[in-house]
């Protein structure tokens, strides 16, 4: 009886260690929204904390926009990935790489967030011909949610005077949406499509 209740013993000791264990898949961490904490019901008179740009954009996000014809390209949809990576100081970049009705295209970008002032500023060298440079202010409430109104120079392409405005709503830690406008030869700001952005958030495995 000893010696059965021994090989039993030791028949299970040797199957459990020849089992490799198996990685574990865990769930990804979904980022924090900034919702101040007061440890009560918010008020008007709170201040609406700083946007915090280093917590909400680096990594890469997802995007679809559907645009019109228009002096920069043709009508259709853009879909891609743009890469937010943190520099130094008050600077950043990003680096888009997109398929439109025209085929794939780059755009490199430079950043600059001034915290204090509440702006931004950016520069955007694309791959089918043109430059932009937007900048604007940021605004926000104490629900969480933020704005970015960007609005760019005139640029000449294609013989024809173009510029945008950009309001890009932070609607929650992984997804936002950029409403834009165009004016074509000093006309009126007419609709230009809705971006939206979602960012991918990486799944770790452990064992």
């Amino acid at each position: 009886m000893v010696k059965a209740t021994f090989i039993t013993f030791v028949s299970v000791v040797l199957f459990s260690t020849s089992v490799p264990a198996q990685p574990v898949t865990q769930q990804p961490e979904r980022p924090r929204g900034q919702i101040p904490d007061f440890g009560r019901q918010t008020e008007k008179a709170d201040e609406v904390p700083t946007f915090d740009y280093n917590q909400y954009f680096p990594g890469t996000w997802q995007f679809e926009w559907r645009v019109p014809e228009s002096p920069l390209g043709p009508g259709g949809t853009l879909r891609g990935t743009e890469t937010f990576t943190v520099q130094d100081g008050n600077f950043s970049t990003s680096h888009t790489e997109a398929e439109g009705p025209t085929g794939p295209f780059t755009i490199e970008s430079v950043i600059a967030y001034q915290a204090k002032q509440r702006t931004f500023a950016r520069w955007d060298q694309d791959s089918r011909g043109f430059q932009l440079f937007h900048a604007g202010p940021i605004g926000g409430d104490l629900g969480g949610f933020y704005t970015i109104h960007y609005e760019t120079g005139p640029l000449t392409h294609a013989g024809q005077r173009v510029r945008l405005r950009y309001r890009t709503r932070l609607v929650s830690p992984v997804n936002y949406k950029i409403e834009t406008r165009i004016s074509i030869d000093d006309g009126p700001f007419l609709n230009f499509g809705n971006a939206w952005f979602q960012k991918e958030i990486p799944v770790t495995t452990s064992r």
